[in-house]
């Protein structure tokens, strides 16, 4: 399907249940909310409707599927839940950090919740433990914000010379403070200088980088938020217009133009869930399904943006890579 097609397609099921969706009321409906866009939402819908498909539903046959998104306002989440809890969905699929899940668990106590996060969803009581989440809500937890210290060891080796070391961080992130702490304790141990910079919106994101520049920053550590993800093609663009070595949290950034990433692979976690909302179609209790978390861990360079930049990546730090990208 094409993007502008799958685009008109969600913007469509955005607007209320289609005549078909009313039509097979028999056919349980999946509530899919995010907190960003409907063009960011599109590269994980394949995913989570192949997990679906492991469970055995497909959508449009013995399942439905209805997207909602706040295209990064956060202050509609509230009503999104609402408005699918009020349509007596089966499932709510909540993603996009743990904004969506926090605004759904407040609206229902029994419609099951399965959400994707990658900040943690024990701290806002979302689930009582990771093995027993307890409630109705479980999910995948992409422990994104536990690995900063790793992204500023790497972008350490990464760098051509030694220098202060920009860090990104969106203040209104739930992990905002972890990630702080994270990369406070790893920038001790290295003894590395960080500059911190902050930013929630466009205008910020740009001010954010040319703060950086101008205070001597070398090199840029981009920390896991959903609105950077879903900003991903300008924040390369503004890398690269400064001529800083990046790291980042997805392998997608690196895959249009970005230098370095480590982290998980965020469409097998959507794919999980979309395997937990089938469990849970099937009978299946959020109680009894302990949140997920990533087994691996990948380590994605970008040799033509690295010649770019006029470094020389040391064979020690190529092998250790887990793809290479020429």
């Amino acid at each position: 399907m094409k993007r502008r097609e799958f685009i008109a397609l969600l913007g469509g099921a955005a607007a209320g249940w289609s005549v078909a969706a009313r039509a097979q009321q028999a056919m349980p409906v999946v509530g899919f909310m995010h907190s960003l866009s409907l063009s960011y939402v599109e590269q994980f819908a394949v995913p989570f409707r192949q997990g679906l498909k492991e469970a055995g539903f497909f959508d449009g046959q013995n399942v439905t599927i209805v997207y909602r998104s706040a295209d990064g306002q956060y202050d509609r989440l509230p009503a999104m839940a609402e408005e699918l809890v009020g349509q007596k969905v089966a499932v709510i699929l909540a993603a996009g950090g743990t904004g969506p899940a926090i605004a759904a668990s407040r609206v229902t106590k029994t419609i099951p919740i399965v959400f994707v996060a990658a900040s943690d969803p024990i701290k806002p009581g979302l689930v009582a433990s990771l093995s027993r989440p307890g409630g109705n809500v479980t999910g995948v937890s992409l422990l994104g914000s536990a690995l900063e210290g790793k992204r500023l060891e790497l972008l350490r080796q990464i760098m051509a010379s030694r220098g202060p070391i920009a860090i990104l961080i969106n203040p209104k992130y739930p992990d905002a403070d972890l990630e702080r702490r994270e990369l406070g304790a790893a920038a001790a141990a290295l003894k590395q200088d960080i500059i911190a910079v902050a930013a929630s919106t466009d205008a910020e994101i740009d001010a954010a980088f040319a703060d950086a520049a101008q205070r001597g920053a070398r090199a840029m550590l981009v920390a896991q938020d959903a609105l950077f993800n879903s900003r991903r093609e300008a924040i390369v663009k503004l890398a690269a217009r400064y001529g800083l070595p990046a790291i980042y949290n997805q392998r997608e950034y690196v895959e249009i133009g970005g230098l370095a990433s480590y982290g998980t692979d965020f469409a097998d976690g959507y794919r999980n869930a979309g395997n937990y909302v089938g469990q849970i179609l099937k009978g299946a209790k959020p109680s009894d399904l302990p949140v997920l978390q990533p087994t691996k861990f990948e380590f994605v360079l970008n040799l033509g943006v690295a010649k770019d930049l006029q470094l020389e990546l040391s064979p020690q730090l190529l092998a250790t890579a887990d793809e290479v990208i020429e």
